[in-house]
């Protein structure tokens, strides 16, 4: 190791494929999850270039810790957030160290355990409903159909009621516009970015409608200010007694970027997550055999209910493992803001940093068979919190995780008590990696199933997995944050997926960190 006292980030090795003035750009843009998952040699450090610039990529899970502790140094920014920003601008995913104490304390109430049950009972009718529209023998194009069903469950909880139909329909169609986009921004020179081409009009257009849609819906809002019990009254009427400036609640602009933000995040990460998840249990029928006795015995043939929760064990597992594998949110990026020093190497002011969760979730010496779908990995233990990081850690942690996994848990559950899914067609199903690890282009089949009985149902939930097999989708072994209930305080965390998937009430993420 060079010496600690001298080490800078010049001393920190560069990743190999590297190509005159592209820097990396050719090799991310290519197979990014294989580029990345090719640095896994490397356990604390490595230099990654894009252009003429660089970026250093933390690969070690404490050093990565240390970075999400510490924002007012490691703040949020980087390509991935520039780009975000040109959509949702300084909304409480993207917004600097300097703004965020503030926006955490106006937009904590609308994530408040107390309102999970109702959030809870806006996903389990809305799950219900998506279930019920289907047919025998359907082939489902999954990541649509999740995207119309978080969509819905989203307007409804934010807006107390869903989009017209015409309206939900553009929304849906802007929004994978502005998505599918994102990554291929970051890696395009600024230059580049701003050449007037068909896909920039496109999505330029996308975004400017989308902005449109939620103005106009928080400007009705502003002219009825009655408590509609959703996120959106909550947000209206936050106020922050600590500040500073006098600007006691959100003003209009900061009221758009923050719906907006919790609009995007709160309908693509839990779409994306529940379209993997759908996937993993296609593909591993006896994990799905399970699940549905578990569904059988819990609901005993009665309406899915938040009050549920509690009691579906599998399902939370079965999300849990989910985020493992794909983690909306790949990989981040913070701006070193001022002079530091990070496991031993000195870091200049504007330095960028790359964090990866796909990286450090399929690390063999972190993870048993890392590529293997295996629910039951976290019947032992919790997920530890310098491994398992699908919604970042520290005072920038996810503020709607529990808004998130109490939708997926719900919608999972609602889905396998009605169905059997199958894949379509035998060639393993890849991420079409953007700024998520997107599902675009998954098919599964729909079969509608028999029921056991409550006897038989308690029995198959119980027995544990058996498949070796290894998840279908995963990339070669050779890797969100838009996508939120950490406290203010820069170090306080709430619990990890696993330990709060089946409590609702402990803490709340629906947005990229």
């Amino acid at each position: 190791m060079t010496d600690t006292t001298t080490a800078t980030a010049a001393s920190v090795p560069v990743a190999p494929q590297g190509l005159p003035l592209l820097g990396h750009a050719l090799p991310l843009l290519r197979d990014p999850l294989a580029f990345i998952m090719s640095l896994s040699g490397y356990r604390e450090m490595v230099r990654v270039k894009l252009g003429p610039s660089s970026a250093v990529m933390i690969c070690d899970p404490a050093l990565t810790r240390q970075v999400f502790l510490n924002d007012k140094v490691y703040d949020k920014g980087g390509p991935i957030y520039d780009r975000i920003r040109e959509v949702i601008g300084d909304g409480l995913s993207t917004c600097s160290y300097t703004l965020h104490r503030r926006q955490r304390r106006l937009c904590q109430p609308s994530f408040h355990p107390t309102r999970l049950p109702g959030y809870g009972a806006v996903f389990a009718r809305a799950s219900e409903a998506k279930a019920e529209s289907w047919s025998e023998g359907d082939i489902l194009d999954v990541t649509q159909e999740m995207m119309t069903l978080t969509t819905r469950a989203t307007m409804e909880t934010m807006f107390s009621g869903a989009l017209p139909e015409e309206t939900m329909r553009r929304a849906l169609a802007d929004t994978a516009t502005i998505v599918s986009a994102f990554f291929r921004r970051m890696m395009t020179p600024a230059f580049l970015r701003q050449l007037p081409t068909p896909q920039k009009r496109r999505y330029d257009a996308a975004r400017d409608r989308l902005a449109e849609t939620i103005a106009e819906v928080i400007a009705d809002r502003r002219a009825d200010p009655t408590d509609h019990a959703d996120l959106l009254s909550t947000l209206v009427g936050a106020v922050d007694e600590e500040s500073e400036d006098g600007q006691k609640q959100l003003s209009d602009a900061e009221l758009a970027d923050e719906a907006l933000t919790f609009f995007l995040g709160g309908m693509e990460t839990t779409a994306i997550t529940l379209a993997w998840a759908l996937h993993l249990l296609a593909t591993n029928p006896d994990v799905q055999r399970r699940l549905q006795a578990e569904t059988d015995s819990v609901l005993a043939g009665g309406k899915l209910d938040a009050a549920h929760l509690p009691s579906l064990e599998l399902a939370g597992r079965v999300v849990t493992e989910t985020l493992r594998l794909y983690p909306p949110a790949w990989m981040m990026t913070r701006t070193v803001r001022q002079d530091a020093e990070l496991g031993g190497v000195k870091l200049k002011s504007g330095s960028t940093l790359v964090l990866s969760p796909y990286l450090l979730h399929r690390r063999p010496d972190l993870y048993t068979e890392p590529d293997r779908f295996d629910p039951d990995r976290w019947l032992e233990g919790q997920p530890d919190r310098a491994t398992y990081i699908p919604f970042g850690a520290g005072p920038r942690k996810c503020i709607g995780d529990q808004f998130a996994l109490t939708e997926a848990i719900l919608a999972l559950t609602a889905i396998v008590s009605r169905w059997e899914l199958t894949p379509v067609g035998d060639e393993p199903f890849k991420p079409k990696v953007e700024t998520s690890l997107s599902s675009r282009g998954l098919f599964l089949r729909l079969t509608e199933r028999k029921k056991d009985s409550a006897g038989d149902a308690e029995l198959r939930a119980a027995e544990p997995s058996t498949s070796s097999e290894p998840a279908a989708a995963a990339a070669p072994a050779t890797p969100a944050e838009p996508a939120t209930a950490a406290a203010p305080a820069a170090e306080a965390e709430p619990a990890t997926p696993a330990q709060s998937s089946t409590q609702p009430g402990a803490a709340t993420c629906p947005v990229k960190h």
